[in-house]
């Protein structure tokens, strides 16, 4: 058990990532109402999507260089002042422009605490239980991804999209308050933020998304093209300047770590899974199996209650047993449970799809917390800051291109890209379970 003290700082920085990892998700379901109320064109109004996601990205890495040198501390309860804050003037914006700047304020908020939340969960749990404390957040940040359109349905039914937005202060209130109390300090490094550097990596990783996403939309290929030409171009130009750093923002001397390396790997294909499965679920259900939107927010749900059960069981197995045979065994139950969920009998019954959705949960809860304590533990105590970086954007770059992949499943065949995008999730699952159990062979040397 935990003392009561680092209990109550745990407890905060699990209700800051829940808000903050809804958020990602939240308001996707309310884009049509609040592009009617605020007068503003269905495409436009996608912005509202997009600012809080870019946003978030570009500024993880900057963002968890920034926690080593100042303290974890300063910079999770700095991103979670300026989020509430943002979810506030979220609620009370009356024009587009201003719901979309203050989504993009919420997105360096959130960055602020996802970047550096891994972090200090290592400064706050004991070496021997980090297994514990990671299985914890895995859950937290699983169900938070899986329930975002449930309770926003569940809150639409009963109030306007503002409290979509608004539900966040009084929680964003709550986790300061128990933070600036509980929170520890942790120590920071005698060296200089790189701002060229900083600026270098936000613009890559915003290149590279727009094309992305705009790939995934049949946007002009021209412009596509541009964008993953100026992304490589960066990249380039950043690896060439943090080379020979010893600690880069990009973190390169992480990656020499081979294990670190397949981890990283492991979580981005892992997520890319989750996010085919999040996004085309939803229309197979209710374009292809006649379900409502309430009945398909239910038949959701089993993924989410299986991590539930299957995360904190895998955290404390991961303080005794190798990640490489706990997490390949968890993706190749995730695996099997795509497939199951690609062929999927014609008119199933709930019974039918519930089963494999708590397969599918149970292998991904089962996997996750051993992976990311495979993570943090490969990297040196002073460099936590850039594997919990790491941690972040492997999570929402595999979340952006699951989601893109769906969008050029549906594109390419109308009537079976859903269950192509299972398919393919499988496929991620089967590349990240090969990646895990390849870390049995393989040193944590440079």
């Amino acid at each position: 058990m935990l003392p009561e003290g680092r209990f109550l700082a745990v407890t905060a920085i699990a209700i800051s990532v829940a808000i903050s990892t809804l958020d990602s998700t939240i308001a996707n379901i309310a884009l049509p109402t609040i592009a009617g109320d605020l007068g503003a064109d269905p495409a436009t109004s996608i912005w509202v999507i997009t600012a809080y996601q870019l946003v978030m990205v570009m500024t993880l890495l900057p963002l968890s260089s920034l926690g080593e040198i100042v303290g974890y501390r300063r910079v999770y309860l700095g991103g979670l002042i300026v989020f509430t804050l943002a979810s506030f003037v979220c609620a009370m914006a009356s024009s587009l422009p201003t719901l979309v700047a203050a989504r993009a304020l919420q997105g360096l908020g959130a960055a602020g605490v996802v970047s550096v939340n891994t972090a200090m969960i290592r400064f706050i749990y004991p070496s021997r239980l980090l297994g514990r404390g990671v299985g914890f957040m895995a859950f937290v940040v699983a169900v938070s991804s899986a329930l975002g359109p449930t309770l926003a349905s569940a809150i639409l039914s009963v109030a306007s999209w503002i409290w979509l937005f608004a539900i966040n202060v009084p929680f964003g209130l709550l986790a300061i308050v128990i933070g600036l109390r509980h929170l520890p300090e942790t120590p920071g490094i005698a060296r200089r933020f790189d701002w060229p550097d900083a600026i270098l990596s936000a613009a890559t990783f915003c290149l590279f998304i727009l094309a992305v996403g705009e790939g995934a939309h049949a946007a002009a290929p021209a412009l596509i093209a541009a964008e993953l030409i100026g992304a490589s171009i960066l990249a380039i130009v950043l690896v060439r300047r943090q080379a020979t750093q010893e600690a880069p923002i990009l973190p390169l001397d992480l990656f020499r770590r081979p294990i670190f390396a397949l981890s990283s790997l492991t979580s981005i294909c892992s997520f890319t899974c989750q996010g085919l499965a999040f996004v085309a679920l939803p229309f197979y259900f209710q374009t292809m199996l006649g379900r409502s939107q309430a009945e398909t927010g239910l038949l959701m749900t089993p993924w989410p209650v299986a991590v539930a059960f299957m995360a904190p069981l895998a955290g404390r197995l991961a303080d005794r047993y190798a990640a490489g045979i706990l997490g390949s065994g968890g993706l190749a139950v995730l695996a099997l449970g795509m497939l199951m969920m690609a062929w999927l009998p014609s008119g199933p019954s709930t019974f039918d799809i519930v089963w494999r959705m708590g397969i599918c949960g149970a292998g991904f809860g089962f996997f996750q917390a051993p992976n990311l304590r495979t993570i943090l533990a490969s990297a040196p105590p002073h460099r936590s800051g850039g594997a919990s970086g790491i941690i972040a954007i492997s999570r929402l770059l595999g979340q952006t291109l699951g989601a893109a992949l769906v969008a050029l499943c549906l594109g390419l065949f109308p009537e079976r890209g859903t269950v192509l995008a299972l398919g393919l999730g499988a496929a991620f699952a089967a590349v990240a379970a090969i990646a895990s159990l390849s870390r049995l062979v393989v040193s944590n040397k440079p």
